[in-house]
C-alpha cells in the first residue's frame, strides 16, 4: 500500500538528494534506519541530532534542512531507531524496546555516515541530542570534525542538582517578583504544585518573566483559568503514550528516557522539581548512563560551541558552564531572550554556530552572541511565546477577566 500523510512526507525526505536507509541489527531482528541528506554536494558535512528521545527527524525538520542546505551545509539527519520510519523491524513489528539504547543509536549514526561516504562531520546535538553527540564523540572520535551542544545535558546526578538549584533560586526561594507570586500560589493551595512548576517553566521559557508574572497574578485571583488549563496539557504527548507518529513517539524510547537518562529518577516531591513531569507508573528504573561524560569531555580535542538560552529552565546555564569548563576547546554561546533549544526557536543562531565550528572560528562566538540573539527568529517553537501572550490576553478580556494590578 502506498504511504499517505506524514508517512508519505517522511518517505519523500529519504529520496531527496542522497538520503536512504541502512539495515542495522535490533536484538533478534533488524531495522532499516532511514536518513535524509538533501544536499550531498555542499561542502560542510553537518549531522543534526534533535531532542527527545522520541522526536522525529524526517518530518519535523524539513524546513530546517532546506535552510541549512541553502547555507552550504551537507546536512544529514537520521531517524532515531524506534521512531517514525525507523520504528518497525523488517517484519513490520515494533522494535523490541531492549534494542532501543543510546549505544545502538550512536552506532547507527556511524553506520549512516559510512553508508553516506562521510568520513568526518560537525555534530550538532540539541537537548537529548547532546547526549547522543557526546557519546558518539566518546566512541567514534575519529568521525568528529567539531561539535555544537545546544541546550546541553552532561550527567544525570550533576545536571539534576544544578537544575533544581537554578530553577528554585530563580522562581521559588529568591526575593524577586516571580518567587513571591509562586510562593503565594503554592501557599494558597488551590492549584496543584506540579501544575505550577510545569506552567511556570513553559511560560518563562517561551514568553518571559513579565508574561509569567501576569499569568500568576491572574491565576491567584481565579482568572486566566482557560489558558492555564491549555498550558497544563501542553507537552503531554512528549512524555507519555504513543504520541503522534512521525512527529513525537515516546513509547519505544522509554528505556533511554528513564533507564539511561533518568527522566523520572529520584523525584524529591518539592516544588519546581524537573522530574515531576516525567514520573510514570511502571516507568523503567534508572540503571545508569552509557558513558561517564564528565570524564570523557577533557579528551574532546575538536572545537565545540555550547549554546545556552538565557531562559532555559530544562538544561540551564550552570550545566552549560560546567560542560564548557571540561572541554579543552569549548566556548559558551549565551543567547539572551532565548529558552530551550536554539534548533527549534532560533535556527539562524544554530546555523551560525555550526558554521563557526566548521571553519574553526568558534572562539569569536561569545563576542557575537548578543548580535546573534537579536537576529530574526525561525523555528516552529518560536510561535509558542506569542500564542501564550495572545491566549492570556484573550482569556482576561472575557467578561470578568481583567487582572487587578498589584
Amino acid at each position: 500500500m502506498r504511504p499517505t500523510g506524514l508517512h508519505a512526507v517522511a518517505e519523500s525526505e529519504t529520496r531527496r538528494g542522497a538520503g536512504g536507509r541502512i539495515r542495522r541489527p535490533a536484538g533478534d531482528t533488524f531495522v532499516d534506519i532511514a536518513y535524509a541528506r538533501p544536499a550531498p554536494s555542499n561542502p560542510i558535512p553537518l549531522v543534526v541530532l534533535p531532542g527527545g528521545p522520541g522526536l522525529g527527524s524526517l518530518v519535523p525538520y524539513r524546513g530546517f534542512r532546506r535552510r541549512a542546505a541553502a547555507r552550504g551545509f551537507d546536512v544529514v539527519m537520521m531517524e532515531h531507531r524506534g521512531v517514525g520510519l525507523s520504528r518497525l523491524d523488517v517484519d513490520g513489528a515494533d522494535l523490541p524496546r531492549a534494542s532501543v539504547t543510546i549505544a545502538a543509536v550512536v552506532d547507527d549514526l556511524a553506520a549512516v555516515l559510512d553508508h553516506a561516504g562521510i568520513e568526518r562531520a560537525v555534530i550538532y546535538g540539541c537537548s537529548y541530542g547532546t547526549s547522543l553527540a557526546q557519546v558518539f564523540g566518546a566512541r567514534h572520535p575519529q568521525r568528529v570534525a567539531g561539535m555544537v551542544l545546544d541546550s546541553t545535558v552532561l550527567d544525570v546526578e550533576g545536571d539534576l542538582a544544578l537544575t533544581r538549584a537554578h530553577r528554585r533560586a530563580l522562581l521559588l526561594t529568591g526575593s524577586g517578583r516571580l518567587p513571591g507570586l509562586i510562593r503565594a500560589l503554592i501557599e494558597d493551595g488551590t492549584v496543584p504544585v506540579d501544575e505550577i512548576g510545569h506552567v511556570a517553566q513553559v511560560v518563562y521559557e517561551f514568553s518571559g518573566p513579565a508574561v509569567l508574572a501576569r499569568l500568576l497574578r491572574a491565576r491567584a485571583q481565579g482568572r486566566g483559568v482557560r489558558v492555564w488549563r491549555r498550558l497544563v496539557e501542553l507537552g503531554g504527548e512528549e512524555t507519555s503514550g504513543s504520541g503522534r507518529r512521525f512527529v513525537i513517539e515516546p513509547d519505544l524510547v522509554e528505556g533511554i528516557a528513564h533507564g539511561e537518562l533518568g527522566a523520572s529518577h529520584a523525584p524529591d516531591g518539592l516544588p519546581l522539581d524537573p522530574q515531576a513531569a516525567f514520573v510514570r507508573d511502571r516507568a523503567p528504573a534508572f540503571h545508569g548512563e552509557p558513558e561517564d561524560l564528565p570524564a570523557r569531555l577533557p579528551g574532546f580535542t575538536w572545537p565545540t560551541a555550547v549554546v545556552s538560552g538565557e531562559r532555559d529552565l530544562r538544561t540551564p546555564r550552570p550545566v552549560a558552564e560546567r560542560t564548557v569548563a571540561l572541554l579543552p576547546d569549548g566556548v559558551l554561546v549565551p543567547l539572551a531572550d532565548t529558552g530551550h533549544s536554539a534548533l527549534d526557536t532560533h535556527r539562524l543562531a544554530a546555523l551560525i554556530a555550526a558554521r563557526a565550528v566548521a571553519q574553526g572560528d568558534h572562539a569569536r562566538l561569545p563576542d557575537l552572541a548578543g548580535a546573534i540573539a537579536d537576529l530574526p527568529r525561525e523555528g516552529a517553537s518560536r510561535l509558542l511565546g506569542p500564542a501564550i501572550r495572545a491566549g492570556l490576553a484573550a482569556d482576561l478580556a472575557l467578561p470578568g477577566g481583567a487582572v487587578k494590578r498589584a
